[in-house]
């Protein structure tokens, strides 16, 4: 096999996996990693849950897919459960991030047409931000690798600096605006966390000026943070939220969550799916949600947190040669490096058989699965520790 019929788009790492369990993946050729990208916060429940392995067969045996056309049982139990556990009145279901934050987006705007306000369609994100890989999504992100050479630009489509306060209460204030879309914690960005008390204050302008807040929380919610979404640490909502990653623990499935009010415009025929909360997607993020939301695991992902997170500071203490800052929520943790971040991330794989993913601003992202036991944390710490030596070394010789 070769890989000369894929298209070019992935600079793959070497590694051919062949098997996982728990927190653990097997290469092809034997090797035993310890992984901390999780497919990248996806396989929040690790590697060959038995749960969710029992509910795909289930499953399987009696029906995988029909048509939206007929009522799924299976959508109406889990669009339940999120709206039970969320500030949702109404779920649309997908098969993954992007699209969930595609019917975000497109629901922002019905909103305001619904509400007689057809001008309100400017859209405002921040940079460092990622959104998924759709044309609409590159444009909410507005990062220019993801968006040069497809086009002009989308009509509508803003970028605010992150952390710039003053043009963003600019941006409520815009009587065409119809929301402001961010990652409560950025992902790809670095890790950067949006502060509590501005989340707080983002709500109040929404409500002031009828501007809708839109949260992408792919990555860090689904109780990647310690709470079950990122944004119950500030103490307020949005009005759509996009959800997708830990939500099928690896089966493809997200989720576009919304008020009732925000998604006045969602009516028959503007929106829709054809695999999109397939019986069988449906088995699984139940039984995935299920383990997600419990609060065992949230208590679980605090503590295993706490432990990274301090251990890590203390790394940082004795490499501040290598080791910049440790920044994030829970388990969504960013390191900013010194040395190139790709080059740790490979030695890191290479020397350590410790897998970590990349990230914006230098950092490498540290993404066990929830499940992560304290033994496999300090190993972790461990593994992270020795590859901050080969860091050393590397950099000393080609000095």
């Amino acid at each position: 096999m070769s890989q000369e019929h894929l298209m070019g788009v992935y600079n793959r790492a070497p590694l051919e996996v062949e098997r996982g369990l728990g927190a653990r993946l097997w290469a092809t050729d034997g090797t035993e990693y310890l992984d901390c990208v999780a497919g990248i916060s996806t396989n929040g429940l690790g590697h060959a849950h038995p749960k969710l392995v029992q509910a795909v067969k289930d499953q399987a045996e009696k029906l995988w897919h029909v048509s939206n056309i007929f009522r799924i049982p299976g959508q109406e139990a889990l669009a339940d459960l999120l709206c039970e556990k969320s500030f949702a009145d109404v779920v649309f279901f997908t098969n993954s991030g992007t699209e969930a934050v595609e019917c975000a987006l497109k629901t922002a705007r019905k909103h305001h047409v619904a509400n007689g306000q057809p001008e309100r369609i400017d859209i405002y994100g921040f940079d460092g931000s990622f959104h998924g890989r759709t044309y609409g999504a590159i444009n909410a992100a507005a990062n220019p690798s993801y968006t040069e050479g497809f086009g002009p630009k989308m009509e509508g489509f803003h970028q605010l600096i992150w952390g710039d306060k003053a043009a963003l209460e600019a941006a409520f204030r815009n009587p065409t605006t119809a929301a402001i879309i961010l990652e409560p914690v950025q992902g790809e960005g670095g890790c950067r966390a949006t502060p509590d008390e501005e989340l707080r204050w983002m709500r109040q302008m929404a409500d002031e000026t009828g501007v809708l807040i839109i949260f992408d929380e792919v990555q860090c919610g689904m109780g990647r943070t310690g709470k079950l979404w990122a944004h119950e640490w500030a103490g307020m909502t949005p009005d759509i939220m996009a959800i997708a990653k830990a939500l099928g623990g690896g089966f493809p499935i997200g989720a576009c969550l919304a008020t009732t009010d925000a998604a006045k415009g969602m009516t028959v025929g503007v929106h829709g799916s054809t695999f999109g909360g397939n019986p069988l997607a449906m088995a699984v993020g139940k039984a995935a949600f299920s383990e997600l939301s419990s609060p065992d695991t949230l208590a679980h992902v605090n503590e295993v947190a706490g432990y990274l997170k301090q251990q890590l500071h203390g790394l940082q203490q004795r490499f501040p040669d290598v080791i910049v800052d440790v920044r994030g929520k829970g388990l969504l943790i960013g390191v900013k490096l010194v040395p190139n971040n790709r080059e740790f991330m490979g030695w890191a794989r290479d020397t350590q058989q410790l897998l970590v993913a990349g990230g914006g601003d230098n950092c490498v992202r540290i993404l066990p699965p929830l499940i992560l036991t304290l033994d496999e944390a300090r190993e972790a710490v461990e593994r992270f520790e020795r590859t901050c030596e080969v860091a050393r070394e590397k950099m000393a010789a080609a000095s």
